[in-house]
């Protein structure tokens, strides 16, 4: 008989998480590695565990992650709301506790595109009279 799973998809920057939530023992595995292994940082494992934290319920369920895209930074981003998505399809009691944590909202915030005759988007080279 299959096991029951729970899907989210988390985005943050250009990171795409797709994320499924078994139940288990807490084990988190990020393309097909160790979360400690994939992410050394432990502040971003921090950011990760988040939603675990707001719903007490760390270490219920083992999570499989494939994320890409962004850098380090954006995926973690992206890996926290994609859990949070699928904590939501697990129980929808759980709204409550992840919006009040800020957990639901997608981060909107991305990079700004370079402008034609700038360095960057918004640097312009040094003036000289002369």
């Amino acid at each position: 008989m299959a096991q029951v799973q729970y899907a989210g998809t988390g985005r943050r920057k250009n990171a795409v998480a797709r994320v499924r939530l078994v139940p288990g023992t807490g084990k988190i595995l990020v393309n097909t590695k160790d979360v400690e292994v994939y992410i050394p940082s432990a502040a971003m494992r921090l950011v990760i565990n988040q939603p675990f934290a707001a719903t007490q319920t760390e270490g219920a369920y083992d999570t499989l992650v494939n994320v890409n895209g962004g850098g380090k930074a954006g995926q973690a981003g992206a890996i926290r709301h994609g859990i949070a998505r699928a904590l939501l399809e697990v129980d929808p009691d759980f709204r409550q506790s992840l919006k009040r944590a800020g957990l639901l909202t997608r981060d909107a915030r991305m990079v700004e595109r370079k402008k034609a005759g700038l360095k960057k988007a918004r640097k312009a080279s040094q003036f000289s009279k002369r």
